[in-house]
């Protein structure tokens, strides 16, 4: 269930598209008015408002908003305004192919989406930059971590509900000959199950594992891969048993300790707050016993603050 707010009465685009004109204009941006609008518009509305704008104005919305926003409200508001599969492949792009090469955000991109999604966001990377991800995958990965990440994005899996018993017995008890039962590690068994088996079937599996050897198949993972490609792994095992704790856990370590990972912390947000962001807050309160939002208030400031928060959802009056 997504967090995202809208007016009950869709706004007419092009008035919003005006409205933003007047707040760039002048010395200084009026943030507020630029927040009120884009954080309240889902993603069919920010499409025809940048539709709207370039036909009134001549002029790109997110080149307008890059020039007159700034650090990470920037970074959170361009990827933000863009729909569901370019933000992806943008952030794909970014983190296999930008100034710094970030390989555990990229693995959660691919790892952390449905078929059909990745599908979309394919064909979405191919037009905007002119190259297939699996290239860009290839370049930067390398070893078990690509083999995962290209069969991940390249197969195509069930997105249903119903799993097959017996299949699920037989994949439990093939991870388990591929890993804690011999020495050393069957990774092509891993690979072949995790990129072609369902979410369901999957959560299914990790169950059976648990039942049928004692001991979880996330602990099994651990103990017999690393790095990127055991982090691939746990990913779509997470995910598979629930993508909203998955998640309120990334959003936790982003804002835990000293500094915030903000990265991490606006990929999530920008990316979740209409698909499920409201059981990631649920998810977050049950393990942590506070709010997402106080969370965000607390590590966060300014207008970068009030978007972030805009987004998520107020759980009372700051």
């Amino acid at each position: 269930m997504a967090s995202l707010t809208v007016p009950p009465v869709p706004p007419c685009p092009r008035q919003d598209a005006i409205d933003l004109h007047k707040a760039f204009k002048g010395f200084g941006c009026d943030s507020t008015t630029v927040i009120n609008i884009l954080a309240h518009r889902d993603a069919v509305q920010r499409a025809l408002i940048q539709q709207e704008y370039r036909a009134v104005f001549n002029q790109d919305l997110s080149r307008r908003i890059a020039s007159e926003l700034s650090g990470h409200h920037k970074r959170a508001m361009l990827l933000w305004i863009l729909d569901p599969a370019t933000r992806d492949a943008t952030i794909l792009k970014q983190a296999l192919a930008g100034d710094v090469t970030d390989l555990r955000a990229a693995t959660e991109v691919v790892c952390s989406r449905t078929p059909s999604q990745l599908q979309i966001m394919r064909q979405t990377y191919r037009a905007r930059f002119g190259c297939y991800v699996e290239h860009d995958v290839t370049e930067r990965c390398s070893g078990d971590h690509q083999r995962l990440l290209l069969a991940y994005l390249g197969i195509s899996r069930y997105e249903g509900p119903e799993v097959d018993p017996s299949a699920v017995t037989l994949d439990a008890r093939e991870l388990y000959k591929a890993g804690e039962r011999r020495l050393g590690t069957d990774e092509r068994a891993f690979i072949r199950v995790f990129s072609e088996r369902s979410w369901a079937h999957i959560a299914a599996v990790a169950a059976a594992y648990q039942h049928m050897y004692g001991r979880s198949l996330e602990k099994a993972i651990k103990g017999e891969t690393s790095g990127n490609f055991g982090f691939g792994l746990l990913t779509i095992l997470r995910c598979a048993e629930s993508p909203a704790r998955y998640f309120a856990k990334v959003l936790h370590k982003a804002m835990q300790g000293l500094g915030t990972s903000d990265s991490a912390l606006i990929r999530v947000v920008v990316t979740r707050a209409e698909i499920d962001m409201q059981y990631i807050k649920e998810e977050y309160h049950r393990l942590y016993k506070t709010s997402l939002a106080d969370a965000i208030y607390a590590e966060t400031s300014g207008n970068y603050r009030t978007f972030l928060l805009s987004l998520v959802g107020r759980d009372r009056i700051y």
